[in-house]
């Protein structure tokens, strides 16, 4: 199927931002960090916190702030440095106090979720965790001596996917098998988010109804649960398994939940590919997203690059931040045809 003759107009970089950066940090983040650093990110102007994207701490070292495009080391002072000699320094206790507070002290109870490498904190930001990994059994059973901490600070935002949505729904309640190539941190995750938010409300300017949506949400960024709960707005009909392997998870899904679309974010493995065809041949409809750079980049790749030699997706749309987080190169049909640029 070759998809409509039409042009995407406008750069398409994301519009609404629901949550100021400042209203993030004083409500969700701040409390769950040491007094010292809690301190310092006080101190910043919210002028300068706005575009803060990671909050990282590494024992001995200069804590640090990120952007989309750059980090900076962080003062005594609240001020931003390129020159880490000025940097306050991350201590171990700052690291320990800060996964006291973020477990409500109780470490022994996030002892699973700190297997997979993170934790889901209030608010539905992700915690990466680094530091000795004990294994058994090619397992890993623990990972204990923290050392080093990545708050990914989530932003949901509202009408991320307003120019994608177009070409994804299909009739008043169906979709097409799309795939979303993007590199990382250039917004395939939040476009997804508000993709599944899209389809389980329903849009009335396309005329379509609002259908059962089914997240599998290994690494619970889609959704953000937070002890079960979706802390970002993904719809009404909208169920999720949170931080299930992708795999197990789309086919438990489809037996448990009769969605009428999966959504799930960077597949890769053979065995995603296994569990989408059997998805597929079950009826049910498929979002999803690969890291990438363009359509013949996936095509190389020896076990992606045969969904698209199949036509396993109707559309493709490739991501970039060339414009800003989330724009929009181009959207694809299956084979490769109607390209747009933005």
């Amino acid at each position: 199927m070759i998809i409509a003759n039409e042009k995407i107009t406008k750069i398409s970089c994301y519009k609404n931002v629901d949550r100021s950066t400042k209203d993030i940090i004083q409500n969700d983040i701040l409390l769950c960090l040491s007094t010292d650093i809690r301190n310092i990110i006080k101190k910043i102007p919210q002028h300068v916190l706005q575009p803060v994207e990671e909050i990282r701490l590494r024992v001995y070292k200069p804590l640090m702030l990120y952007d989309n495009a750059m980090g900076w080391f962080v003062t005594p002072e609240g001020k931003f440095s390129e020159d880490e000699s000025f940097a306050y320094i991350v201590t171990q206790e700052d690291i320990n106090k800060t996964l006291e507070l973020m477990s409500n002290n109780s470490i022994y109870a996030i002892q699973e979720e700190l297997k997979n490498g993170f934790i889901t904190i209030a608010g539905g930001h992700r915690v990466g965790i680094t530091g000795k990994v004990i294994t058994s059994n090619n397992k890993i059973s623990l990972i204990k001596d923290i050392s080093g901490m990545n708050i990914r600070i989530s932003k949901q935002i509202i009408g991320a996917a307003d120019d994608v949505m177009k070409h994804i729904v299909k009739g008043s309640n169906s979709v097409e098998n799309t795939l979303i190539i993007s590199p990382p941190q250039c917004g395939k995750t939040t476009m997804l988010r508000d993709i599944a938010r899209q389809l389980s409300y329903g849009i009335k300017s396309l005329h379509f109804h609002g259908i059962k949506v089914g997240i599998v949400d290994e690494r619970s960024e889609i959704a953000g649960c937070y002890k079960g709960v979706p802390q970002n707005d993904i719809g009404p009909r909208t169920d999720v398994l949170d931080a299930c392997p992708k795999a197990y998870g789309m086919i438990m899904m489809i037996r448990s939940m009769s969605p009428t679309v999966i959504i799930t974010d960077e597949i890769g493995t053979e065995e995603d590919i296994v569990a989408m065809r059997q998805v597929l041949n079950a009826g049910v409809k498929i979002i999803t997203s690969i890291h990438g750079y363009s359509r013949q980049d996936i095509i190389k790749r020896p076990i992606l690059g045969r969904l698209l030699v199949e036509n396993i997706f109707e559309k493709i749309i490739v991501l970039s931040k060339s414009r800003g987080t989330g724009t929009i190169e181009e959207v694809f049909d299956g084979r490769g045809r109607g390209s747009y640029d933005t």
